[in-house]
């Protein structure tokens, strides 16, 4: 045997690539491996498509003979009948298209549907950065001052009093400010006493003054008008703006080592988690007015956003409770080590991580708190879900529609509720909450 018989072959020539087999790729690869990989698997598919099936076939043509433009619900059916045949059925968008302000502002004044509107607007300024970080932080500015000017915009009346309250708030803190360096809970007490000594005996007076000098008003409107998208937005929106802080605050004195402070939060979250929402939606509607001093006018729609704040921030305190529970005890004891007093640690480590670890658990309670708006239908308000449409059907041009009304409103709650969960999966990606 030569030498160059010995040699090792040496390829001087790389081969073109062969593209994979076809069952290992692409849409065949995507089905086997999630369709069709098991016996089970392949009969949960086969019913899921007749499920679809039977489902298209039998719902498309109520969608695809739907009317948009009619006066009645009479002239629906003929206009279906004229173009589809007798016995043909579809829906009626038409009730849609005709009392859609209705759904959106329930019966407040058509010709102040502009305020409504501009505090939509203003609500989605003030609400970006404290959802975006990139905005100027300036901005926050306004989103603290919004609620007094939105209730201002949509109760109407003198602005007096809402600035009666923002001065109630400036004192109290600038109370809290001289008085912290002393201890944080002098501060808060120093606060809250200061303000609420302000509303009680100054607020009357001031007022009555600047409204005779200076006379600054919109055109009043009563909260019985409120309704519809409108209603859910003011009560949801207030709600989640006022249970967030809340539940935190009761998430720590549960766990709080004062006896009182832990006493007092487990009982409340105990008892609001015990009850049903709709038992404290009747305790705000009726037995309230008991407790109340004779003659005290206290807003229907104010006393139900206190009942669902404080239900809801039962619930966010024991997600948060449960963020701070994941928490290693290595993080307080570095909080310890740096010499951080309790509410620096709080503000600086502990709670940053805990609430991202609670993200998805408070979004939930959220969307469950602003579905949970429609509830107030049983104390008298016209919620979008059933008072609404019950009052369009009292008319008879609209009377017999049902599904439209369910699916319209379905659909815009769906989009409010997609829209914070999709928010939420960006906030987790954004804070890197699995430590990746």
């Amino acid at each position: 045997m030569t030498a160059s018989s010995q040699r090792p072959f040496v390829r001087t020539n790389m081969l073109a690539p062969e593209p994979p087999p076809t069952a290992q790729t692409g849409l065949v690869k995507w089905l086997r491996e999630n369709m069709f990989s098991s016996w089970l698997n392949t009969l949960l598919t086969l019913a899921g498509m007749f499920i679809v099936y039977y489902a298209v076939t039998h719902f498309y043509p109520w969608f695809r003979h739907g009317v948009w433009n009619a006066a009645s619900l009479a002239e629906c059916r003929q206009i279906i009948a004229a173009e589809f045949g007798e016995g043909a059925t579809g829906a009626c968008w038409a009730v849609i298209r005709d009392r859609w302000t209705q759904y959106i502002f329930g019966f407040y004044p058509a010709d102040l549907f502009w305020r409504p509107v501009l505090t939509f607007v203003l609500m989605l300024v003030a609400v970006a950065p404290i959802l975006f970080q990139a905005l100027p932080r300036q901005m926050l500015w306004f989103s603290i001052i919004f609620p007094l000017v939105a209730i201002w915009l949509l109760w109407g009346g003198s602005v007096w009093p809402v600035a009666m309250v923002a001065v109630g708030f400036g004192l109290g803190f600038l109370a809290m400010r001289l008085l912290a360096p002393i201890g944080v809970m002098l501060g808060v007490a120093a606060a809250a006493l200061t303000a609420v000594l302000f509303w009680m005996f100054l607020t009357g007076p001031i007022d009555d003054a600047l409204s005779k000098v200076v006379p600054i008003a919109l055109e009043p409107v009563e909260s019985r008008n409120f309704g519809g998208f409108l209603l859910a937005i003011t009560l949801g929106a207030g709600g989640i703006a006022m249970s967030l802080p809340l539940g935190i605050i009761l998430a720590l004195g549960r766990q709080s080592d004062m006896f009182l402070i832990k006493a007092f939060s487990v009982g409340f979250i105990e008892f609001i988690r015990g009850v049903p929402l709709i038992t404290l939606l009747f305790v705000a509607s009726l037995l309230l007015n008991y407790f109340l001093p004779p003659g005290t006018n206290f807003d229907i729609i104010l006393r139900v956003m206190i009942l669902v704040t404080l239900f809801s921030a039962a619930y966010i305190a024991e997600v948060i409770r449960g963020g701070l529970a994941a928490l290693p005890r290595g993080q307080y004891e570095a909080a310890d080590a740096l010499g951080l007093d309790y509410w620096k640690a709080q503000r600086f480590i502990i709670l940053p991580q805990a609430l991202k670890i609670s993200i998805p658990g408070i979004v939930s309670t959220f969307i469950g708190m602003f579905k949970d708006t429609t509830l107030v239908t049983f104390v008298g308000l016209f919620d979008p879900l059933k008072s609404i449409p019950d009052s369009i059907r009292a008319d008879f041009a609209w009377k017999g529609t049902y599904w439209e009304h369910f699916l319209f409103v379905g659909a815009i709650f769906f989009i409010f509720n997609f829209s914070m969960s999709r928010y939420a999966m960006y906030l987790e990606r954004k804070l890197k909450r699995d430590h990746r």
